[in-house]
């Protein structure tokens, strides 16, 4: 499938706090859906962060290690469990697209704006691709414990250990545009993975065999892991017919405003965090 030819910017990596990550993610689909540039983007987050699902029961966090460890909780919009994003393990990415422009059919679109994700890892040497066959749940409130799905989940396999989950990405629609972004696991902090939540039963030593970084499949640092997911997506939008991809592009101050408007009153708002399902800001 070929890359939407549209005018896209590229937002190169940027360190924020998970609230503020999530609300960059809403206002980059409004921009796409009133007819500014589509974004493509990655980003960092600072500090560490669990996100909830949009329907994850706020029960099956340990709230106290959260606060005793200074890792920040906040609710996507997408759905499935809880996902922490390590401020040096997690390298996030996410692609704002109007929706007229993306397959209709879900799994068309997961997979045409999976294509640089995968392109990437195959920059790195990194044998990645959607997991074949469904491997079991081990523990329903972390989304990466949950049962893979040939989708979204993407899986790393050394030839030694088996298929082991190494990126998951999600999709919502909003006022006309798509936005899908995803978690790619540099570095494995299964301890801390499973410290946010409420007694998971599961050792860390199950967590990653469940789960690989790219630190363990080939010698990289992270500065050139994100480098290759850049320049991977700026390709991908780049291959279009007729697109444009502006390749250090950045937000415009209306667009900022607007996303500390949308963390106060959502992402960062006690409501939507704690509230099943995040419905003290919708």
């Amino acid at each position: 499938m070929t890359a939407p030819a549209v005018d896209w910017r590229l937002i190169r990596e940027e360190a924020r706090p998970g609230p503020m990550q999530m609300a960059l993610d809403e206002v980059a689909a409004e921009t796409a859906a009133a007819g500014g540039p589509a974004t493509l983007r990655t980003y960092r987050w600072e500090p560490s962060c669990l996100t909830l699902g949009r329907h994850q029961e706020p029960e099956t966090v340990d709230w106290e290690f959260c606060e005793r460890e200074g890792v920040d909780v906040t609710r996507r919009q997408t759905g499935g469990g809880g996902i922490y994003h390590d401020g040096r393990g997690d390298v996030a990415y996410s692609i704002a697209v109007p929706a007229d422009e993306v397959p209709s059919e879900l799994l068309d679109c997961y997979h045409l704006l999976c294509e640089p994700v995968l392109d990437a890892f195959d920059r790195l040497g990194i044998d990645a691709d959607y997991v074949e066959e469904p491997l079991p749940e081990l523990y329903h409130p972390a989304c990466y414990l949950r049962e893979l799905h040939a989708a979204h989940d993407v899986v790393a396999d050394d030839g030694r250990n088996g298929p082991r989950k190494i990126a998951g990405n999600a999709q919502y629609r909003k006022r006309e545009a798509v936005i899908q972004h995803g978690s790619l696991t540099f570095s494995v902090e299964a301890d801390r993975d499973l410290g946010v939540f409420a007694d998971p039963p599961v050792t860390p030593g199950a967590f990653r065999d469940r789960v690989v970084g790219m630190d363990e499949l080939v010698d990289v640092n992270r500065a050139d892991a994100v480098a290759a997911v850049e320049a991977a997506l700026a390709d991908w939008a780049g291959a279009a017919p007729d697109a444009t991809v502006e390749t250090d592009g950045s937000w415009t101050e209306a667009e900022l405003e607007r996303a500390e408007e949308l963390v106060a009153e959502k992402y960062r708002d006690e409501a939507w965090v704690r509230t099943r399902p995040g419905s003290g800001g919708a």
